[in-house]
């Protein structure tokens, strides 16, 4: 696992260990691709044998041989390969049970498979790795790999297809009636092309429904990868109410985006077609300008409707912001404003939002309204001398009077997708910053793919900082200025100091949280860009101050074991509760009704604030890290607790470094 991830790092993909169960064999085969497979052994070879896989399919799968040239076999070879050793237990029961059939060799291979899947449905199966392209892949590439375009192409075109069918039944149809020719037969011509739209039809709904599904998927991918690239100067200063707009707005763009873009597309496609039916009307190519014309007056109306709209989001977010974090403060705010004045900010804000809901509703109103019906009057009174003078047959004006309504319907669809994506727009104001984080280089380049210098443990020196230095953004003194460091292999040290002179700066440093604006800092004798940000937290682990760190709501063992690894071991689940133990957390287990698996977090079990600080500390030591750093950890603690905590911290870690206030 650790080679496979190295190897693609330093190619840039992403590799993702997979089991599956049993019964999903099958199904999983089918999407799944590029992946590495493992076929298991009954006997223990030197040497494990692997599948590249390529492609999925439903009856064959394409695979990669030796000589890297690609190959499709049947897919229910490869799914006999993977599940034979599992299947092996109960080969012989299952043959007997088969042997007793009267039926084709077809038919008793297929309940054999049967009888199989239904005894080790829940079974897993050593699957292997899938392979990925990293979030931060240009999203061009991430969508062919997605095979978007082709679903797309799908989409529009089956769109097209079944408008297309539609003009010519009613083509058909006015050409029977209008001509005086009542055959059978045209009517017949046209019920079928009626029924010929039916599979388009289906086809666009699937079409767009895996477009939107695939589409989220990426995109939320994409937006958590950002957040988990922000540094912490980037939200350590927003309130509650600012991060709670940013987590409305991404999924606000999502949903906006997605809908808004169908909207649109399918608007585009209709115009499009409108344009050769106006041309044959009436009107003729001058009727189809005007149509081109008047689709850039509602691009201009809905430009403008955008401007509004980002004035309205911005005073309504500040609202919501100022809302969010004097509700959290709200005693605060009580006791230090003066009563009488209490709202008058509120009273100026909401006039304001109120003047700029009525000009956004005005440019709604303008742009849902005059867009559709304006088009109307205008193409109506584009070929109103033909119809009032004369001058063209009936059929002609039948025609022109069907694109106009034909237009009219696709105008109201432009209309709710320029309005869908100018809320993306806004949103995407708050939420294209995370688009973009996701891009950023990491803080560590590749990790090693040979790295036993870094892991060997030999060195005496675990960590060493020479002239570091480290300056927050608006800030005109440094926090750290030629700090120099060294830690040796089993030493204990407190590092104490005055509030604000750079202890907990120099703490994440250390953890890899932030990087260093100058100097050089190195565990085992290697760098940040040699180890890697995950070999870096391997061997440095952090236990933040109380306000930097959390409480996940999920389960107790969750929290302990997040930083090891998940799902946990038999030994993993041990080693925490004797830790739990040793720093006196053995009462809270016992009143927990679930032990370990006991939800913990806001809407579990409540833990007080010592509770929390010996469960972070717990969470630090369990990551089995060479370097353990705590961040007054110790300051919610009663003496005994402390005493008892620092026995377990002392005997546990195998280098210490705490931080306390002196």
């Amino acid at each position: 696992d650790g080679w496979l991830d190295a190897a693609g790092a330093a190619i840039g993909i992403e590799v993702e260990p997979f089991e599956i169960a049993h019964g999903d064999l099958e199904r999983v085969l089918r999407r799944a691709g590029p992946a590495l497979l493992v076929i298991p052994e009954a006997d223990a070879r030197p040497q494990r044998r692997f599948l590249a896989l390529v492609r999925g399919g439903r009856r064959r799968l394409e695979l990669l041989t030796p000589s890297l040239r690609r190959r499709r076999v049947p897919a229910t070879a490869v799914r006999d390969a993977l599940a034979a050793q599992l299947e092996g237990g109960i080969a012989p029961e299952v043959e007997g049970l088969v042997d007793c059939l009267r039926a084709s060799p077809r038919r008793r291979a297929r309940a054999r498979r049967a009888i199989f899947s239904q005894r080790l449905a829940a079974m897993p199966v050593q699957a292997g790795w899938l392979l990925l392209l990293p979030p931060a892949t240009r999203l061009w590439s991430q969508l062919r790999r997605a095979g978007l375009p082709r679903w797309l192409r799908r989409l529009v075109g089956a769109h097209a297809a079944q408008h297309a069918l539609l003009l010519l039944s009613w083509w058909m149809l006015g050409k029977s009636l209008l001509g005086g020719r009542r055959d059978p037969g045209w009517l017949t011509a046209w019920a079928l092309l009626l029924l010929s739209v039916v599979p388009f039809r289906a086809l666009e709904v699937w079409s767009s429904g895996v477009l939107t599904s695939r589409a989220g998927a990426l995109l939320k991918r994409r937006l958590l990868a950002g957040i988990l690239r922000l540094e912490p100067e980037e939200i350590r200063h927003q309130g509650v109410g600012q991060l709670l707009g940013r987590v409305l707005d991404s999924e606000a763009v999502e949903v906006t985006i997605l809908a808004g873009g169908h909207e649109g597309l399918i608007a585009l496609t209709e115009l499009a077609l409108a344009l050769p039916v106006l041309a044959a009307g009436a009107g003729g190519w001058p009727h189809a300008a005007l149509l081109l014309a008047w689709v850039a007056i509602a691009l201009v109306l809905a430009w403008r409707y955008l401007h509004r709209l980002r004035a309205w989001s911005a005073a309504r977010l500040r609202m919501t912001h100022d809302l969010a974090e004097k509700m959290v403060g709200h005693r605060t705010r009580l006791a230090q404003e003066d009563p009488d004045h209490l709202h008058d900010a509120e009273d100026h804000d909401l006039a304001h939002y109120f003047e700029l809901s009525a000009r956004l509703d005005a440019r709604a109103g303008l742009l849902r309204i005059a867009v559709p019906r304006g088009w109307v009057l205008v193409s109506l009174a584009a070929v109103a001398p033909s119809f009032v003078g004369g001058l063209a047959e009936p059929t002609r004006l039948a025609i022109a009077l069907g694109g106009t309504l034909f237009a009219w319907r696709a105008f109201w669809k432009l209309v709710r997708g320029v309005t869908g994506l100018a809320e993306a727009a806004v949103a995407w104001d708050q939420a294209g910053e995370l688009f973009r984080a996701a891009a950023r280089p990491g803080a560590a380049g590749p990790p090693m793919l040979v790295g036993s210098a870094a892991g060997s443990g030999n060195h005496e020196v675990v960590l060493e900082a020479h002239g570091l230095a480290f300056q927050y953004s608006g800030r005109f003194a440094p926090a750290l200025a030629d700090c120099e460091l060294t830690v040796s292999r089993g030493e204990r040290l407190l590092l104490q100091g005055p509030s604000g002179s750079g202890k907990s700066t120099l703490a994440s440093l250390l953890a890899g949280f932030r990087s260093p604006q100058a100097g050089l800092l190195l565990v085992d004798g290697l760098d940040r860009h040699s180890l890697g940000e995950d070999g870096w937290r391997r061997r440095v682990v952090v236990a933040p101050q109380f306000h930097d760190n959390h409480v996940l709501t999920d389960t107790l063992a969750f929290n302990l074991l997040m930083g090891r690894r998940w799902p946990p071991s038999a030994a993993d689940w041990t080693e925490a509760e004797q830790v739990c133990c040793e720093l006196g957390l053995g009462d809270l287990l016992s009143r927990m009704p679930g032990g370990l698996l006991q939800t913990v977090g806001e809407s579990g079990w409540q833990l007080s604030h010592g509770e929390r600080s010996r469960l972070y500390i717990a969470r630090a030591l369990l990551q089995g890290a060479e370097l353990v750093v705590l961040d007054e950890s110790f300051a919610a603690l009663d003496p005994e607790s402390l005493s008892q905590a620092m026995e377990c911290v002392l005997r546990r870690a195998p280098t210490l470094l705490a931080i306390a206030h002196p």
